[in-house]
């Protein structure tokens, strides 16, 4: 094997999302923001992988990884363990417990599932706008920690350039959807009409601000609002206050005190189990047994799910969503054919530059050594006249001369290079 071979890497993305793993598999393997870094620091410090990077939303888990190839069996075997136990070694999962939901993707098709991921063809609600952001916020991550260099990091540029092309060229996001509107849809389906109701939003995040937003529009005009930085909380319902808009804090160390104001209950933390069946139970007692709606689209989950086994609770996770999410999806069927085309398109054209760069790096370096051979030649031959040193005019036409020369020999290596290269055959 060359020398070349043995630098070459293997592109391998594995992962679980909304529709290979429930939710309770997915909160396992959920990382917080303040936990990315160090996740992605360590992944990348696992032995064979030469950059990473990992995607952890609401939705999916996600680890994209460039490892070093090789044609030993046995290494290859030991490669194929890698995340495995990354997995089980970093979040304590034992990977026989992952194995029914993992989904794995090499090479080109690895390309493909990262470009669908990143233009939203691959969400729970197709065309929602979050989940770039959320692909360049692990691709900062990534850099920062130096974990994503040149291979992963021209990839992920690209999958940037084909999300926007397909925001430009479909109507696909022509409706603001996101799993918070879908959420919204939810409460205003089983209370008819959000007009009188109040809202508690726990969690001061970019989801709870879109809740926040929806559920406004919708007719709500009494929020609450909840979370662990009440400085935080205190910005949101600021930003949402308006002369028809009521808005207001609850100190999070009170939160259970006083959720009984609340019609709905919004949560988005992701820190665990807020609310447990006790709580819920307090909270009715509170609310003089009248019903009260949770809707929990955070991962890990806030809610208990046993919390919807108590009589006047009524819980909605992230999973719930998908059959609202499914209707939202239907009619965006034709434009997602549309994004599904640039998609394959621009996979094809990535990989053709991919395939392309060991004969345009063989191509430089042909070039590079030819240089510097006749650079050493001219000067052996300028040292050799110095008794009668050549004019100007006459070291230009030896330089050109042997320029010339040059570029005549190299032609037909650099010819055939490239002819094999555009995958023709070169000519006799």
């Amino acid at each position: 094997m060359s020398d070349a071979e043995n630098k070459s890497g293997t592109l391998l993305l594995v992962g679980v999302n909304h529709n290979t793993a429930p939710i309770e598999v997915r909160e396992r393997l959920a990382i917080s923001t303040a936990r990315l870094a160090d996740a992605t620091r360590t992944l990348a410090h696992q032995p064979g992988i030469r950059e990473a990077m990992i995607l952890s939303t609401c939705n999916r888990v996600e680890f994209l990884i460039d490892h070093e190839a090789s044609g030993d069996t046995g290494r290859e075997a030991e490669n194929s363990l890698i995340l495995p136990r990354f997995v089980h070694e970093y979040f304590a999962v034992a990977p026989s417990s992952l194995a029914p939901h993992l989904y794995e993707f090499r090479e080109r098709e690895a390309i493909r599932h990262l470009f669908r991921v990143a233009s939203s063809l691959d969400s729970m609600v197709v065309g929602e706008p979050q989940i770039l952001g959320q692909v360049k916020q692990s691709w900062t991550v990534a850099r920062e920690v130096g974990a994503v260099k040149s291979t992963l990091d021209p990839l992920l540029q690209r999958a940037f350039s084909v999300a926007k092309r397909v925001r430009s060229e479909t109507q696909i996001g022509s409706s603001s959807v996101s799993i918070a509107s879908v959420a919204v849809d939810l409460a205003r389906k089983i209370f008819g009409s959000l007009s009188g109701k109040t809202v508690l939003i726990v969690g001061a995040g970019k989801m709870s601000d879109l809740a926040a937003r929806h559920l406004i529009q919708q007719g709500a005009r009494t929020l609450l609002v909840s979370n662990r930085t009440e400085q935080r909380a205190e910005k949101v319902a600021a930003a949402l206050r308006t002369p028809e808009i009521t808005t207001g804090v609850i100190p999070f160390a009170q939160l259970h005190a006083e959720a009984h104001r609340a019609d709905i209950i919004v949560t988005s933390t992701g820190a665990g189990q807020i609310f447990t069946p006790q709580q819920a139970r307090e909270i009715l007692h509170r609310r003089r047994n009248r019903p009260m709606f949770f809707i929990d689209i955070a991962v890990p989950r806030d809610v208990d799910p046993a919390v919807n086994e108590v009589e006047g609770c009524f819980v909605y996770d992230i999973d719930d969503l998908q059959q609202v999410a499914a209707q939202n999806q239907a009619s965006r069927s034709k434009e997602a054919e549309a994004a599904e085309s640039i998609v394959s398109l621009e996979v094809e054209r990535y990989q053709q530059r991919r395939s392309a760069r060991p004969a345009v790096e063989a191509i430089k370096q042909l070039q590079l050594s030819a240089e510097a051979l006749r650079q050493q030649e001219l000067a052996r031959t300028v040292a050799r006249l110095a008794a009668e040193p050549l004019s100007e005019g006459q070291q230009a036409a030896v330089d050109a001369l042997t320029k010339s020369l040059t570029a005549k020999l190299l032609h037909p290596q650099l010819a055939t290079l490239r002819e094999l290269n555009s995958g023709t055959e070169p000519e006799e």
